[in-house]
């Protein structure tokens, strides 16, 4: 008998996690494949997090059409952290005469030596190692893996899209479809229970023009697929990008808005406003984030700086020097942060237009600080 494991936070299980089981099951020759959520993953926390149990009845939901699949809640029962060494001795004693496995992406088989005790894992499974687009990279891992642990894997072949959960998270929160990324049935309990729904983001999306609310939604997913690179908690990304623009198209007579501020810049005060006022947020640190998005300031936090950057890289953004700024996005973000204000004030200067007394001190406080850490160096 040949069983595996298949486990992580499914927060939520979308339709690669099914087609990974389903190659599994084909390619291994599985009779059993037990799905495992669990119950608090390490490294994972300040995501937008689905309760144990709802995530577990997604997980029923989407694999109830393949019949060789098991949903269990041992580790969602366990309580606490959920690691695998512990699961995987709970397995040899369930299946003892098994040929056991352990189902990995690629992208967690190169991490794998970090996990916690990762030679009881291998003492109890064979991992079963996904190709999923690493391409050379998994062939390197393996080399890798091998070297350290002295131990074989399993390789199947299926290579699926590249489908991200934080996305599928962001547009539920925004009330986005996540249809074709989910199971159909997924998707109505994740709308029947508003799980992950940040509230007001009905609203906004009314009284935002079709362009103006792609470009919100383009600036959540961007926030929040790079929130724990700046340590920030993803429901803070989401909320300040959701309200960052909410006051964008609105008119700013019956606002309360510093004297002096250029009229690109007015939105930002409308936008922290109504996020005070109507919408209920009470968070300073997302209320600020909304309220300098556009002007920037000195001494910006890393909320503000993630919805700054976010703002200005989101992937419908198409001007000159933008993708330059992606990448660098994506390699250092300070230097990101400095450039990205760079090329604010300089267009600012060569346009003729007003420079923001707040942009002009979020520019040369920057560019201090930048300056004090080439000299360090």
């Amino acid at each position: 008998m040949k069983v595996a494991i298949f486990g992580g936070s499914f927060n939520p299980v979308h339709n690669e996690h099914i087609n990974i089981v389903k190659a599994a099951i084909n390619e291994l020759s599985l009779d059993k494949v037990i799905i495992m959520p669990s119950n608090i993953t390490p490294a994972k926390n300040g995501r937008m997090f689905a309760s144990a149990r709802d995530r577990l009845n997604m997980c029923k939901l989407a694999f109830k059409s393949v019949p060789e699949t098991e949903v269990s809640d041992f580790e969602i029962e366990q309580s606490g952290v959920s690691y695998s060494y512990l699961t995987c001795r709970r397995f040899v004693k369930r299946y003892p005469d098994a040929e056991r496995y352990f189902i990995v992406g690629g992208d967690m088989f190169e991490n794998f030596h970090k996990w916690k005790y990762p030679e009881e894992i291998l003492k109890c499974v064979t991992l079963a190692v996904c190709a999923r687009g690493c391409g050379d990279r998994l062939n390197t891992a393996v080399k890798d893996f091998y070297s350290r642990f002295k131990k074989e894997v399993s390789l199947f072949g299926y290579v699926g899209k590249n489908v991200s959960s934080t996305r599928i998270r962001v547009y539920a929160a925004l009330c986005e479809s996540i249809t074709g990324l989910v199971n159909d049935e997924v998707a109505q309990y994740i709308a029947d229970n508003s799980l992950y729904y940040i509230y007001g983001a009905k609203d906004v999306k009314k009284t935002l023009s079709q362009y103006r609310w792609r470009h919100t939604v383009g600036v959540a997913v961007t926030a929040a697929e790079n929130c724990t690179r700046y340590n920030v908690a993803e429901r803070d990304a989401v909320t300040a990008a959701l309200f960052h623009d909410c006051g964008k198209e609105l008119d700013p007579s019956p606002f309360c808005v510093p004297d002096n501020v250029p009229l690109p810049v007015v939105h930002q005060y409308i936008g922290a406003q109504l996020a005070e006022k109507v919408y209920r947020i009470d968070d300073k640190n997302v209320l600020d984030a909304i309220k300098y998005h556009c002007s920037g300031r000195d001494n910006m936090s890393p909320l503000e700086k993630l919805i700054y950057l976010s703002d200005m890289v989101e992937e419908g953004r198409d001007y000159d020097g933008v993708n330059e700024l992606r990448s660098l996005f994506q390699t250092d973000k300070e230097e990101a942060f400095y450039s990205a204000l760079e090329q604010q004030f300089e267009r600012l200067k060569t346009s003729g237009l007003p420079v923001y007394r707040l942009t002009q001190k979020a520019y040369e406080y920057a560019k201090e600080q930048r300056n004090d850490k080439q000299r360090k160096n």
